[in-house]
């Protein structure tokens, strides 16, 4: 059976790579070169976008912002999961919140912003601080401002007036001004749909950001109450959406009560621990839908952390050394802040968890990788 992925980036690498065993053939779609690839080897293909569709079974994105003719010729298709309408919502915040209010899922008081006097009004009703975020063109922290002080809010404005501006009549800009509420930790639900709507969710996800971008994810950890209300909110948005394939959810922790931050409708960084620390992970069963196989276990085979690699060519030889510690690399050239691969590190216990990545954390610059020295300390005290 073969597989286009919009996207020729790491997440359609790991698709890849998972649908191999299935039997399953990938090429991948740069929408930004015009090429079709291998997105393992990066081999070329004397291959229309057209012919692409053609050749393929079934089609599915690794990223939101597809361009909209792209977005359109796949759906033309009918092969194309999860469908234009799960892509266009999770490349635009004003559709993600309009989707949450319609499948009854809790999030962070909102107003929509085309002018000014929106901007005016929704610092008088939702008051300060707030989070304000461009509802197109923005991920990994960028596109956001901070209003904290009414000082700020001219030049604030400013900023946000110049984005509006750039936006056209056949593809407008608006921005959304959150609430900014003040969380406890950030978790993740990642979940897989079949074509006839059957669910299978993985464990719940603790993440760690910096400078907004993930550095760090726990699976293992939580409670049957928090894994409930995750589970709720990805059914009713995977439903609403009549959604195929891997569906990420991304939320705030308020005092054990879940607020969504933003949906994925792809497979997601927060994920990439399910690769040894489940039966099947998120990229073989995001396959396995869009393929209309059965779907694959996802209960968590043991606790696992994963490490992000961000913009470190390589990483010391050392750390294969660490029991249950596997590495993932993407074949990009090094750049600051680039995603460049990831650690995944698994453990019987939460425990000893703590203690690999403490082995880790005397191996990796706390400067290069924050956040593992505290995390595993945390995970051994507990």
């Amino acid at each position: 059976m073969n597989i286009l992925v919009l996207g020729a980036g790491q997440l359609a690498r790991m698709m890849s790579l998972a649908g191999t065993p299935l039997d399953l053939v990938t090429l991948a779609y740069d929408a930004g070169t015009d090429k079709v690839i291998d997105p393992v080897s990066f081999k070329q293909y004397d291959m229309s976008l057209t012919a692409a569709i053609s050749w393929a079974d079934s089609i599915t994105a690794e990223f939101e912002h597809i361009p909209l003719p792209v977005l359109a010729l796949c759906e033309q298709s009918g092969k194309f999961y999860p469908g234009a309408e799960a892509i266009a919502t999770g490349g635009d915040r004003a559709k993600e919140k309009a989707l949450l209010d319609k499948a009854n899922v809790p999030s962070a008081p909102y107003r929509l912003i085309t002018q000014q006097a929106h901007f005016d009004e929704a610092v008088e009703s939702l008051g300060l601080p707030l989070v304000i975020k461009t509802c197109q063109a923005g991920y990994d922290g960028k596109g956001q401002w901070r209003l904290k002080t009414l000082a700020d809010k001219a030049a604030v404005w400013s900023e946000m007036a110049a984005f509006l501006a750039a936006g056209t009549d056949a593809y407008p800009h608006a921005i959304l001004a959150e609430k900014m509420i003040p969380f406890d930790r950030e978790v993740s639900i990642i979940g897989v749909r079949s074509q006839s709507g059957e669910i299978r969710i993985y464990p719940l996800t603790e993440n760690q950001h910096t400078n907004g971008v993930l550095t760090l994810s726990i699976a293992g950890k939580e409670k049957a109450q928090i894994q409930a209300q995750a589970e709720q909110a990805f059914s009713a948005v995977a439903d609403a959406l009549n959604y195929v394939g891997v569906l990420a959810i991304e939320f705030f922790d308020v005092a054990g009560q879940l607020l969504v931050n933003e949906i994925a409708p792809r497979v997601h960084n927060s994920g990439h621990w399910t690769q040894q620390g489940c039966h099947v992970s998120q990229f073989e069963n995001h396959m396995r839908a869009i393929a209309g196989l059965p779907l694959g276990n996802t209960k968590l085979l043991r606790a696992t952390a994963m490490v992000n690699v961000l913009g470190q060519a390589a990483i010391p030889r050392e750390v294969l050394a660490i029991s249950d510690v596997t590495s993932h690399w993407y074949g990009k050239s090094a750049k600051p802040g680039r995603k460049m691969g990831h650690i995944n590190v698994s453990a019987a216990n939460l425990h000893q968890l703590g203690e690999r990545l403490a082995e880790l954390a005397e191996i990796l610059p706390e400067a290069d990788y924050p956040g593992v020295a505290a995390t595993a300390q945390a995970l051994v005290l507990n």
